[in-house]
């Protein structure tokens, strides 16, 4: 699933309410432990796929708490945060609140969410670097991990095979040896890799895969660094991937990725998970040949490592102005442990920590999303971070990049230069 940072563009004016509930130098758990009622927001993932997870954590908080009542409310991804900020202004706030890890950002810096100790939290200390990344501002933890989604390589076998490529490749030499046959065998008017030039969760991945960054804190400033070395190396690269086997339209996103694969341009993917899959189905298979004929492996990375992907997925955070926070808290730790953990699995879905993530490994069914997601990287948990993404100045830079408007290092210097005059701004 896709997590889009939704900026909390509509966060300033609830602030003045919240930051009168006093400051947050505790545990965001330590009150509310009497709580009778706990109202949970969650996704309709939840509703819809595993409801039995839901009334296992209720479950278990009842027998703690006899005769607590516990409140659920769900809401589809595009209405959520509009809804959130709506209550947040008001003393009506929910004591826990589903979130994209992406958009976690935004409500920690102005101060919506209680922090909590980590350390109440099962398997916090086996948390994924890249969810551990989203749910910490400031040296304090403001949410915990539910579960996490990653990128791998899915093509086509048979285009591959016909090309005389019959295994997944392990290193990124043998990628771009096999994507150069196919794409040598198809022709110009078709993309080897169906790579969308503004897709920056794919750039990105080359960046740190080459040892740069979007950002760096220095003294407690944020410093863009897209104009490094390192970092013009990563450009440099997925450039290069662009030039030679994405024959598209090199000013798109990556929004309907899976419909052009599924209607047979290309023969390789870089996406979430699902996006194979989702190509394959009836609906979306225009060729009628991706059926069965599909497959992920981990992308392997030009530094010699797998490459680094972005890990999506969503958190849980108590809202500051909650007042059954400890209730909460407990709600959260029934829903996200071992338990939890087990069945989110059992849907499809990658576990928030690393100690579920390697049994996962020895299972041919989950190994290689298990395998991708261990080298995982996250957005800057800067202030400002949210207007970089609003104003889009990854995607700006990497589509002139891609139509050649401009150079990898000119490019990279003008985003570096429009990050910095927001990225430290609360």
């Amino acid at each position: 699933m896709k997590r889009k940072l939704i900026a909390a563009i509509g966060i300033a004016g609830m602030m003045v309410s919240i930051a009168a509930c006093g400051d947050d130098s505790g545990s965001g758990d330590s009150k509310g432990t009497d709580a009778k009622e706990l109202t949970v927001w969650l996704t309709v993932d939840a509703q819809n796929n595993w409801p039995e997870l839901v009334k296992a954590a209720d479950a278990a908080v009842q027998k703690a708490h006899p005769g607590v009542k516990i409140n659920h409310e769900y809401y589809g991804w595009p209405d959520k945060n509009a809804k959130l900020d709506a209550v947040l202004a008001t003393d009506k706030a929910p004591d826990v609140v589903e979130m994209g890890n992406t958009e976690m950002l935004g409500y920690m810096v102005k101060g919506a969410f209680a922090p909590l100790d980590a350390a109440k939290f099962d398997n916090s200390s086996a948390w994924l670097d890249g969810l551990k990344a989203s749910v910490t501002y400031d040296g304090k933890t403001y949410g915990v991990p539910y579960y996490a989604g990653g990128r791998v390589a899915n093509w086509r076998k048979d285009l591959f095979a016909s090309a005389g490529v019959k295994t997944t490749p392990k290193t990124y030499t043998e990628l771009t040896a096999a994507l150069d046959k196919v794409q040598e065998k198809e022709g110009d008017k078709f993309s080897a890799w169906y790579q969308p030039t503004r897709d920056w969760y794919a750039a990105m991945s080359f960046v740190y895969d080459a040892g740069g960054s979007i950002a760096k804190e220095e003294g407690g400033e944020w410093k863009a660094n897209l104009s490094s070395p390192e970092s013009v190396k990563g450009l440099t690269e997925f450039k290069n991937v662009l030039d030679k086997y994405m024959h598209g339209d090199k000013t798109k996103d990556e929004s309907d990725r899976y419909i052009v694969y599924g209607q047979g341009k290309s023969g390789m993917i870089f996406a979430p998970a699902w996006e194979g899959a989702t190509a394959a189905a009836k609906e979306n298979d225009k060729t009628g040949k991706l059926a069965n004929n599909v497959e992920n492996f981990v992308m392997p990375g030009p530094s010699g490592k797998n490459l680094p992907v972005f890990l999506g997925g969503s958190d849980l955070a108590v809202p500051v102005k909650s007042d059954a926070q400890a209730l909460a808290a407990e709600w959260i730790n029934a829903f996200t442990g071992p338990s939890g953990q087990k069945g989110l699995i059992a849907k499809g879905n990658l576990p928030n920590n690393k100690t579920d993530l390697a049994t996962l490994k020895s299972d041919p069914a989950t190994a290689v999303p298990a395998t991708a997601a261990e080298s995982n990287w996250f957005v800057p948990m800067a202030p400002g971070w949210g207007q970089v993404e609003k104003a889009q100045v990854l995607q700006t830079m990497l589509q002139s990049i891609g139509t050649g408007k401009k150079t990898v290092e000119a490019a990279a210097k003008d985003a570096d230069a429009a990050i910095d005059k927001v990225i430290n701004t609360k």
